[in-house]
């Protein structure tokens, strides 16, 4: 979605996006390119969606500061470098089946929505799961909403071209990857509740497993009867 659509579907919907938040949505693209984020599909989304509205107006002032913020429930709205880079390292293509565990605030729902994913996305805290799927369709992006245990997946649905875990996981879950299609993709914070190590899971077209390693980051714990 480009950003004369997403900010006509804004304006219609009254929603409050000022020339200066703009301006500082292509401050905050170009902060990205210098640390390396490279995809312009991911950039573009990032520069597009209006960052604020997943606030409180109260901290609209703090919305396109490179860093993760408090929503609630004891949860967090990722740093837009972290959402970018998770994104990148899944590889979407546009029409890619993926599934997102940990709604949250709806951000990275919104940008996977925004570079072309049929998104499924599942939530722990049934609060955040309807002030996340009310907001995103007023923005125009229309992916499934769940409620439930994400650290188990969504297996009825299953199976998956990505799946991206925006919570920290002590361990990666057996059931994620057996729900990857093959030639499928997990990406996932993996270690102790206070920092991870980002792992990207890829399940072979032979049914192997390639694990790779991409960095150390900072997430809430994961919640559900595979996380904490």
């Amino acid at each position: 979605m480009r950003n004369n659509t997403l900010q006509s579907t804004i304006g219609l919907s009254g929603l409050s996006d000022t020339l200066q938040q703009k301006g500082q949505r292509k401050a905050l693209r170009k902060e990205l390119e210098k640390k390396n984020i490279l995809d312009t599909n991911i950039l573009q989304a990032i520069e597009d969606i209006p960052r604020h509205l997943f606030f409180s107006p109260t901290f609209y002032a703090h919305a396109y500061e490179d860093k993760a913020f408090p929503i609630g429930n004891g949860q967090t709205i990722s740093q837009p470098y972290t959402v970018a880079r998770q994104t990148e390292l899944l590889n979407v293509k546009p029409g890619m089946k993926v599934l997102e565990i940990g709604t949250g605030s709806g951000y990275q729902a919104s940008v996977l929505c925004a570079i072309g994913a049929r998104v499924y996305t599942i939530e722990f805290h049934e609060a955040l799961s309807k002030k996340a799927k009310a907001l995103l369709h007023k923005l125009g992006f229309n992916p499934f909403f769940f409620v439930g245990d994400g650290s188990e997946g969504l297996k009825k649905l299953a199976p998956y071209d990505r799946i991206l875990a925006t919570a920290g996981a002590p361990f990666v879950p057996n059931s994620l990857v057996e729900q990857l299609s093959p030639g499928g993709i997990l990406v996932i914070p993996v270690g102790g509740q206070d920092n991870q190590e980002m792992m990207r899971i890829t399940k072979l077209e032979n049914g192997e497993i390639k694990e790779e390693k991409h960095g150390q980051f900072a997430f809430v714990p994961l919640v559900g009867k595979q996380g904490w």
